[in-house]
């Protein structure tokens, strides 16, 4: 009997995260409806987390690890439809902290409607993604070459901020890729940067831009139509509420 017969195919792999402070990812997981199915602090750090089918693992993280870099590790949760575990984490934190948690750290990214993915960063600067089995497998990073003009730049936004997590970059491409493109753009394409700006705004944290964003977006007009395409272009339609002018 070889080795190889000898090797049950039964495995299962778990991410083992690093844990800078113990409390603060207790306190987190649970708030997000994770059940605790290992807690503990001596000789070592290891918490390990269950919710639905997956699983997460904490060790302790190495000395002088800063999460604020966010570059301290991940995992992948690999699921068939992206939707409900987003809605699901966003109405836990809602409950427990009284608003999504949509900056800083511990937080969630958005979701926009028919994306792929979106990522929960953890208190230590651990990426745990939410990606869709059947995400497809020919996105081009950085912008499809098939498009053009503003509908080239909406796209590139929503790589950077859909698939690399940068808001600021997002924010910048639509102010100057508006300013090139809005004398060739179409109504709705003018109307969905505009959108994109007032939602960079608020998760940026400049809000005082959003009236002149807003008060561009409430002059363009839109059919019911292409009101609900930009709409459906943020992932909390309520930040347009005044600005979006009624669907003709």
């Amino acid at each position: 009997m070889t080795t190889d017969e000898l090797v049950v195919p039964d495995e299962r792999t778990v991410p083992l995260l690093p844990c800078v402070s113990a409390e603060d990812t207790l306190a987190f997981w649970r708030a997000l409806g994770f059940e605790v199915i290992w807690e503990q602090r001596k000789p070592y750090v290891y918490l390990a987390f269950r919710w639905s089918g997956f699983e997460l693992h904490y060790g302790s993280a190495s000395a002088g690890l800063d999460p604020s870099l966010e570059n301290t590790g991940g995992c992948m949760v690999m699921v068939g439809a992206v939707a409900p575990y987003h809605a699901a984490f966003v109405a836990a934190m809602r409950k427990t902290y009284g608003k999504v948690l949509g900056k800083g750290l511990p937080r969630i990214t958005r979701y926009r409607p028919g994306a792929s993915r979106f990522s929960i960063v953890d208190p230590s600067g651990n990426s745990i993604i939410f990606i869709r089995r059947d995400e497809p497998q020919e996105l081009e990073y950085g912008g499809s070459k098939r498009l053009t003009g503003l509908a080239k730049v909406l796209d590139n936004a929503r790589i950077l901020r859909e698939f690399k997590t940068d808001d600021l970059a997002a924010f910048r491409a639509l102010n100057s890729g508006l300013r090139r493109h809005a004398g060739t753009a179409s109504a709705v394409e003018r109307a969905t940067a505009l959108a994109a700006l007032i939602e960079l705004s608020i998760a940026l944290n400049e809000p005082d831009r959003v009236p002149g964003w807003g008060s561009q977006l409430r002059e363009i007009p839109l059919s019911a139509q292409e009101r609900q395409q930009v709409e459906h272009a943020v992932a909390d339609p309520g930040v347009l509420s005044g600005w979006l002018p009624d669907g003709t």
